[in-house]
């Protein structure tokens, strides 16, 4: 199916990426557990919606980064696409959510921490991820990390921090580091969608192939070096990354991209956004309750009959 039975299950599932996301797992369930009753008891535990959302996030980004999402990110655009919005819009709300305040708060406890506060800052994490994010896919720069190994693991790294910086301002994990009202968190979201359009754009209605990767078949054999041991082999089997293209030509796999990229956005945003507006509407008529009871609260008259001769 898709081309996948023409690799093996190495290339296909990565397994030492596998065992790592186990590992980051059991790491999970070990903190929000045994190392909980021993060092913070008096937090609360991680509920069962928690601990869910955890294992589906890493699942997913398993799947996007190192199972056959990612091989297939190497053949179609429209794959690749999905794997940043899984990577960068899905997976990083989902982990703040998961990862119960007293861990955040053990993280980021250090001193040395305070010197990067500044990239916490609502704006300076926005602009940051939507520059980075923007940039990443500029033909000339996207196709050039593509074909580098190490600069490509970096510049995915990078990008899961700043999407993290930037989630961290609406699906904050700890309370206390609440700097957006539920109104501003709103408009957050809305502002993100805003800036990421132009990118989701320029993709969707450019008329020519933009990305050598996905069209040049010598480009696409470097950037398949990535997820396959021995590339070099590839053109002799196949004749590019057309061989694997389910769309009739790069043009329509590269709209077709930009629009997947675009749905999933607005997709996530509308879940965040729905999400704080419950939480909202929840708090307020939890305020107005308090306040209707108290005004109800019986007045205590005199008693008539004391003191009465």
């Amino acid at each position: 199916m898709l081309g996948l039975k023409y690799f093996s299950f190495e290339e296909l599932w990565t397994p030492w990426f596998l065992f790592f996301m186990i590992a980051v797992v059991i790491l999970y369930f070990y903190l929000i557990g045994p190392w909980r009753e021993k060092h913070a008891p008096h937090t609360d535990k991680a509920t069962v919606w928690q601990k869910i959302m955890f294992v589906s996030a890493a699942v997913m980004f398993y799947l996007v980064q190192g199972g056959p999402f990612s091989l297939l990110g190497h053949m179609m655009f429209t794959f690749h696409m999905i794997d940043m919005s899984v990577s960068y819009l899905i997976v990083p709300p989902m982990l703040l959510l998961s990862v119960p305040a007293f861990i955040w708060q053990r993280i980021f406890a250090a001193q040395g921490w305070k010197k990067l506060r500044f990239m916490t800052h609502p704006i300076a994490a926005i602009l940051t991820f939507n520059m980075l994010f923007s940039l990443y896919h500029v033909p000339l720069l996207n196709d050039y990390v593509m074909t580098h190994f190490w600069l490509h693991r970096l510049v995915y790294f990078i990008l899961l921090v700043a999407a993290m910086l930037m989630w961290a301002q609406i699906a904050n994990p700890v309370p206390e580091w609440n700097r957006l009202t539920d109104l501003k968190k709103m408009a957050y979201v809305f502002a993100n969608g805003v800036l990421l359009t132009p990118a989701c754009a320029f993709i969707i209605f450019a008329s020519t192939p933009m990305y050598a990767v996905y069209s040049d078949p010598d480009t696409w054999v470097k950037a398949m070096g990535y997820c396959v041991s021995d590339p070099s082999q590839l053109l002799a089997l196949f004749d590019g990354p057309q061989f694997f293209n389910l769309l009739a030509s790069p043009e329509e796999d590269q709209q077709l991209g930009g629009i997947v990229m675009k749905l999933l956005q607005e997709f996530m945003y509308g879940v965040i956004l729905a999400y704080i507006f419950f939480h909202w509407f929840k708090r307020e008529h939890k305020d107005d309750d308090v306040t209707n009871a108290t005004n109800e609260a019986p007045i205590e008259l005199p008693n008539m009959n004391k003191g009465t001769v």
